[in-house]
């Protein structure tokens, strides 16, 4: 079911961070992968955290990110409400305060990201307050990320990063009363190994027993988590981290399934060298055949491994079982 409220996904982080496992938070540009992520979630037993960025939203609807929110907020609602598990939207990366303001008043999110990490410490806890208050009486929950992650997030590429700390994660939610805390901890947006990152499983350790004696029980966030590898993310989720954002593995796995597909069928999608260009459906020799190019197809196999990608992650990050809607 298709859930918008901010107290409702605060349940989900609430219990995840007693019970010590997390959920991984899905971004999502298009049907297939969104409908492969409910899928898999539903066979796992475990609710999903949708995410949508501001480029998605774009993509889906043709430049207007304001109309790419709303088709695939309908779009997601019909499909969620067809399955039992919780389906909740969370708006991924925003910087732009009026964008911020326009996707709260669809009333589609139950939570936004607000990015001001590449502001300094004061300016972040700033624009994160102010998005704070604006959420106050939409019921839609809000993260904010303190410490910058390298890579290439939103079109914005950071060459630098540098670790949070912890001192500076109690204020800032103190000042901010953020609901979720992104930190950093060495991971990176985009394609990176596990044994390539400089980790620093401690940072979130000190993070959260900081933010404990401190009397601020905030779920901690982990982005750019597709390069982290199984046994570090349940390691992570064992200190204080409730959500793995990932992206960039869903994308290698649409791509790679769909690879995969056209190649085994080339021949009947390809035509050979001696077909004349722009006549395939002509009166010739050979023509395509239409139960491997019809984009269903490959859309179908797509979906397919998406949902098995997603049941694999719920299992690693402790997710699997622990649905609040069956």
């Amino acid at each position: 079911m298709f859930i918008k409220s901010g107290e409702e996904i605060k349940k989900i982080y609430t219990r995840a961070r007693k019970g010590g496992y997390a959920f991984v938070a899905s971004n999502v540009a298009e049907p297939n992968t969104m409908i492969g992520l409910v899928q898999g979630s539903q066979k796992s037993g475990s609710d999903l955290v949708l995410q949508l960025s501001r480029s998605a939203c774009e993509f889906a609807g043709d430049g207007d990110a304001v109309a790419g929110l709303r088709a695939m907020g309908k779009y997601i609602e019909e499909i969620a409400n067809q399955y039992n598990i919780g389906v909740f939207v969370n708006m991924d990366h925003l910087k732009d305060p009026e964008f911020i303001e326009e996707a709260m008043e669809t009333g589609i999110p139950s939570s936004v990201m607000v990015d001001a990490s590449e502001e300094s410490f004061e300016d972040n806890v700033k624009r994160s307050k102010k998005v704070k208050e604006m959420a106050k009486s939409k019921d839609v929950l809000v993260e904010a990320e303190l410490g910058r992650i390298k890579g290439v997030e939103e079109g914005i590429s950071s060459e630098k990063g540098y670790y949070t700390d912890p001192e500076e994660a109690v204020e800032f939610t103190r000042r901010t009363d953020c609901d979720l805390l992104a930190i950093s901890i060495g991971t990176k947006h985009g394609v990176s190994k596990g044994k390539d990152l400089d980790l620093r499983l401690d940072i979130a350790k000190n993070v959260s027993r900081k933010l404990n004696r401190a009397g601020q029980e905030v779920p901690l966030v982990v982005h750019g988590s597709s390069g982290l590898t199984y046994g570090q993310m349940k390691k992570l989720g064992k200190k204080g981290v409730c959500k793995f954002n990932k992206d960039t593995r869903y994308q290698y796995e649409y791509a790679k399934t769909a690879a995969e597909f056209y190649r085994e069928y080339e021949d009947s999608i390809i035509p050979p060298e001696d077909v004349e260009k722009g006549q395939p459906f002509g009166e010739g020799i050979w023509s395509p055949d239409k139960d491997f190019f019809d984009p269903r197809v490959v859309s179908r196999k797509v979906r397919e491994r998406i949902s098995e990608v997603i049941e694999e992650l719920n299992e690693v990050t402790g997710s699997q079982g622990r649905s609040l809607y069956i």
